[in-house]
């Protein structure tokens, strides 16, 4: 493994702050050919050439993308879809620039779920380009990075629908792409409602039940 040095990165006020820090240096930015390098058992994601480590969810996120991962799959099945549901640890590349190249790309997430529905997309180190959907639960150690880079990231390289899911709150928030390439300001469901997938003409996640 290669030494590190650890800045402190500042939050904005509403975000959570990171126990987790980015591996960087100052002259150095890590790729995806770097990543596949570390041979050790720690999960990371690499966002823009830094490195963040990711901890073991709890009980509660867990259940919450077991339920919806499940749920997702049934649709899928029963409708002989060729969309294909994953979950974390499973690595989707990632790149601003159309960049292919293990040692070009500099951005590799582990979202909690994805939906990918492009089958050339997939290779045998998981997947390149932008899933269709993602769904990111939230917690205390990566909220300020769904809330705000992954934001950022899966709006600008095409995921077409982003889910955030607040499970302290039973909140889920639901962002579209856009035809000029921008999220819209997103759409706020509570407990008790139920949330269309946009990405799949006649299922709704009864929120209720996935709070239960």
């Amino acid at each position: 493994m290669k030494e590190y040095t650890f800045p402190v990165e500042e939050k904005e006020d509403c975000c959570v702050a990171e126990p987790e820090v980015a591996y960087q240096t100052a002259k150095h930015r890590y790729t995806y050919a770097d990543y596949l390098s570390w041979d050790d058992d720690v999960r990371r994601e690499l966002i823009d050439g830094f490195v963040y480590e990711l901890s073991a969810p709890t009980l509660r996120h867990a259940r919450l993308s077991q339920r919806l991962s499940l749920w997702l799959g049934s649709f899928i099945t029963r409708r002989k879809g060729k969309c294909e549901v994953f979950y974390a640890p499973f690595d989707v590349r990632l790149s601003r620039t159309g960049e292919t190249a293990d040692d070009k790309i500099e951005t590799v997430v582990q979202p909690d779920i994805c939906v990918i529905c492009d089958p050339s997309k997939l290779d045998k180190d998981g997947c390149l380009g932008a899933p269709d959907l993602i769904v990111e639960i939230l917690s205390p150690s990566t909220s300020g990075r769904d809330l705000n880079e992954k934001f950022r990231l899966y709006e600008a390289t095409g995921v077409r629908e982003y889910w955030i899911v607040f499970p302290d709150k039973d909140v889920l928030k639901v962002f579209i792409l856009q035809n000029n390439g921008k999220y819209n300001n997103g759409t706020v469901y509570v407990k008790k409602g139920k949330a269309p997938v946009h990405i799949f003409e006649g299922l709704s996640i009864d929120l209720k039940k996935l709070f239960a």
